[in-house]
């Protein structure tokens, strides 16, 4: 994957094991407790499964990154892809690594089929909301989650 416009040095590639030292720290920003050993075992599930997980990589170092999912729903034609986290060091945020990433999923998953990509971000992440908007994203529905208890209510 090529660089991102303006950004020499950046380059968006595939996640390998050998970042996950790197992923930890980035999670860790977003307020999420993730050891190293569990990001490269879910690396791994989430590569068996198809799941795109890319980094932005500058001068060598890891400083983003952002994962994928496809879906098949009955009321589309076509797989929808999904932006489901996405995270640029916070010394580097407004430097178009953001931008980079989602360019790179967006065509990755247009690849894969999917007619049409979403993403999904937390309510108190009105920057990352903004940062969204600006490329091109539109509010367009709502995300209800639910932590099931222990007996399956």
């Amino acid at each position: 994957m090529a660089a991102s416009d303006g950004m020499a040095g950046l380059v968006v590639r595939s996640a390998r094991a050998a970042d996950c030292r790197a992923l930890e720290r980035l999670i860790g920003q977003l307020g999420y407790d993730a050891a190293e050993a569990d990001i490269t075992r879910r690396l791994a599930e989430m590569e068996q499964d198809g799941r795109l997980v890319l980094v932005a990589e500058l001068d060598g170092e890891v400083v983003g990154c952002l994962s994928t999912s496809m879906m098949r729903v009955l009321h589309r034609p076509a797989p929808v892809g999904r932006i489901s986290m996405m995270v640029v060091d916070t010394a580097l945020r407004g430097r178009g690594i953001g931008a980079g990433l989602v360019r790179a999923a967006e065509e990755a998953l247009v690849a894969a089929g999917c007619q049409l990509v979403e993403v999904t971000s937390n309510l108190a992440r009105t920057d990352a909301h903004r940062f969204y908007e600006r490329l091109g994203y539109e509010r367009t529905s709502v995300r209800l989650a639910r932590e099931p208890a222990a007996d399956g209510r």
